[in-house]
């Protein structure tokens, strides 16, 4: 895992997603999901007050990046072509 702060910028755009609150079976509700235009999936999810990064989000994308901002506070993200970066968060 690799660490990186970075935007969504691959991800943006408006497309299709779910703004409603499913409970998920690992202690979080996803607040939002979907595709946008380009292709790119993106979720975020609430773990609750107690995770040190309540609002965790991940996305992937259509040229086989991803990233991901969990809720220990860490982040990964792959490049896709081999190349990947983490942070503890800590």
């Amino acid at each position: 895992m690799s660490s990186q702060n970075t935007s969504n910028t691959s991800s943006s755009g408006t497309g299709t997603g779910s703004g409603s609150s499913n409970t998920g079976s690992g202690g979080y509700t996803t607040t939002s999901s979907g595709t946008n235009e380009q292709g790119n999936h993106y979720c975020s999810r609430d773990y609750g007050a107690g995770a040190p990064n309540s609002n965790s989000y991940h996305y992937s994308n259509t040229d086989g990046s991803y990233y991901y901002s969990n809720p220990s506070g860490s982040t990964y993200y792959n490049d896709g072509k081999g190349g990947a970066r983490y942070s503890s968060g800590k």
